[in-house]
């Protein structure tokens, strides 16, 4: 069913995308989200690292100019830095501490950036109705088969 989810959670990205002038985080990230959909705290997590990655990208654009490759280049690394960071801390933390991962090393880059490039409040609230579409899409169609 990855493979599943992907199609159908970048497909309606884009269509969502095209139709409101809105992306839920960028093309990718409702797809990775929603196939990590019944692991909410991984979801919080994810989101969690790319607020921080928008919040230091932030306070750096305002002493650097940033645009374009250079902003989206350090949106990617501070996403990079605080999934790898989340990773390093987080099993000293708790004890399921396995659980709690950010998913994947380069989603809380792409969804600071889109945060950067629009507003917080339609890219989250983008970000969940296609999540929400995407993970219950998918788990209709395994329900077909």
């Amino acid at each position: 069913m990855i493979v599943e989810t992907f199609v159908i959670g970048i497909v309606l990205a884009l269509l969502f995308a095209e139709l409101t002038d809105i992306y839920p985080g960028g093309i990718v990230v409702p797809a990775f989200l929603a196939l990590h959909g019944g692991e909410p705290a991984k979801i919080l997590l994810t989101v969690a690292a790319a607020g921080l990655a928008f919040g230091c990208v932030f306070c750096i654009s305002r002493v650097v100019l940033l645009f374009g490759k250079r902003r989206f280049v350090l949106c990617l690394l501070f996403g990079v830095f605080w999934s790898l960071a989340a990773g390093l801390l987080l099993p000293d933390l708790f004890v399921q501490g396995q659980e709690l991962r950010v998913i994947g090393w380069i989603v809380p880059g792409l969804l600071a950036n889109t945060l950067m490039r629009q507003k917080a409040l339609p890219t989250f609230a983008g970000l969940v109705v296609v999540t929400s579409a995407a993970y219950f899409a998918t788990g209709l169609l395994s329900s077909l088969y």
